[in-house]
């Protein structure tokens, strides 16, 4: 595919990265000399030094031939104007990075693809989404759902009390065939591993499984996890994220918010009806402890700042607090919080390449997912008929082996693959893929 990219700042960098490995011929699009320069010195990729809001700009940059129009830099107009050029001048696809919720609206959206905008990303949106569904499933580090929750992956932590300590993949998984669930890889060391059946499982791993909803409950079990109650959740920073977060939780649960900045404070108390809205620095141990730090049941550090949001989940951690999310932003930091004990992290940026990637795989792709404490990815494929993947069992059609084939969802019953499952057209499988196998598995589903 031939894409432009608008933008150098983190989300656009980061999808730069990413896609520069897929083989697609990039244009990336920023006013910031020294930006362009660095990226275009490590990637495989064009850089244009400029406004993307310039038509001849626009134009050298080839966008009246370019299959995707990616806007994200750090101004939501720019965004607007910039796709609504590069459609008008004959970009088949177009994406924007907003900041406006109102536009997600049924009604506005279709304002805007009449006005040439196909689809809006809004990262503090999709962040704040993730902070919740998080909350709700404690115990895990990352989750992500198929198909309405039919099949989920799940990342979680192994305890140093864990029953599965020390032993092979193929030792707990004896009775394969009744398993709900399915280890696709484990994450040691900053390494993502596919599992074989003799690797072993040690404190500290981090494991993504495939299960369905019956294997939830022992997975937490294997894991040496427990299922705890939330019910009296602070949120650390009135960003964005942090005043989306409180305004979808409001209603289940009780909710503090701490931002530093009087002003903001104030119009967060009047916007969050059901949150109460302290004014104060979040750092400052005494206020936390005054606020009733000890009495909560999750603590979620959503400021600007990474370092503050590591080390007050850090505290809150140490005061007794059960959950813990911290927003990061330096994808450097991201394995280092876990090893110290944050519980799950979240960055704005994977949430946002994992949206718009999917717009540059395959049509048989119908989810796909970045995660955050792995380079690797999971994706929904919907099998098309007379696919390489439905010509015989999973254990004789030569899989690539940086990827495995985690759970089937076949007529809305799921279930989870083996070696002896064969797939049949129509089927969404889950697959688990290391970055140099993505290429390679899209054949096998078309």
């Amino acid at each position: 595919m031939r894409i432009i990219i608008a933008g150098a700042g983190e989300v656009g960098s980061h999808l730069a990265k990413m896609l520069s490995h897929e083989n697609h011929d990039i244009v990336l699009v920023d006013p910031d000399e020294n930006k362009l320069k660095i990226l275009g010195s490590n990637l495989d990729l064009m850089t244009l030094e400029g406004s993307a809001t310039s038509l001849e700009l626009l134009s050298n940059a080839g966008a009246g031939r370019c299959d995707l129009f990616i806007a994200v830099t750090q101004t939501e107009e720019i965004n607007i104007t910039a796709s609504i050029l590069a459609k008008r001048l004959g970009a088949k696809k177009t994406i924007a990075r907003i900041d406006n919720q109102e536009y997600l609206a049924k009604e506005n959206r279709d304002f805007f693809v009449g006005l040439g905008i196909d689809s809006m990303i809004y990262p503090e949106k999709m962040a704040s989404k993730e902070v919740s569904s998080m909350l709700r499933q404690t115990g895990f580090t990352d989750l992500v759902d198929f198909s309405g929750g039919k099949l989920s992956l799940i990342a979680v932590r192994i305890d140093a009390d864990s029953p599965i300590i020390n032993k092979t993949l193929s030792d707990i998984s004896q009775d394969i065939y009744k398993l709900d669930y399915r280890a696709v890889a484990i994450s040691r060391d900053s390494k993502t591993i596919i599992p074989k059946g003799s690797d072993t499982f040690k404190a500290g791993d981090a494991i993504y499984v495939i299960s369905n909803q019956a294997g939830i409950k022992s997975l937490m079990k294997n894991a040496g996890k427990e299922s705890v109650d939330i019910s009296n959740v602070m949120i650390l920073g009135g960003s964005r994220i942090g005043k989306l977060t409180a305004k979808d939780l409001g209603k289940g649960y009780n909710i503090k918010l701490i931002e530093i900045n009087r002003e903001k404070a104030y119009r967060l108390s009047n916007l969050l009806n059901n949150t109460l809205v302290i004014n104060g620095d979040g750092t400052n141990i005494e206020l936390l402890m005054q606020e009733g730090l000890k009495r909560m049941d999750a603590f979620i550090a959503v400021t600007g700042n990474s370092e503050t949001n590591i080390l007050s989940c850090l505290l809150a951690k140490s005061m007794g607090v059960k959950r813990t999310i911290a927003e990061i932003e330096n994808i450097d930091y991201i394995s280092l919080a876990e090893k110290m004990g944050v519980d799950a992290v979240i960055n704005k940026k994977i949430i946002t390449a994992s949206r718009i990637f999917r717009h540059t795989m395959a049509g048989e792709v119908s989810v796909i997912k970045c995660l955050t404490g792995s380079d690797a990815e999971v994706l929904e494929f919907v099998v098309q008929p007379n696919a390489k993947v439905t010509k015989g069992r999973i254990n004789e059609i030569d899989f690539p082996k940086d990827a495995i084939i985690g759970g089937i969802i076949r007529d809305k019953v799921s279930f989870i693959a083996n070696g002896d499952t064969e797939i049949q057209p129509m089927d969404h499988v889950v697959v688990f893929a290391l970055p140099k196998a993505l290429t390679e598995i899209g054949k096998y589903f078309s």
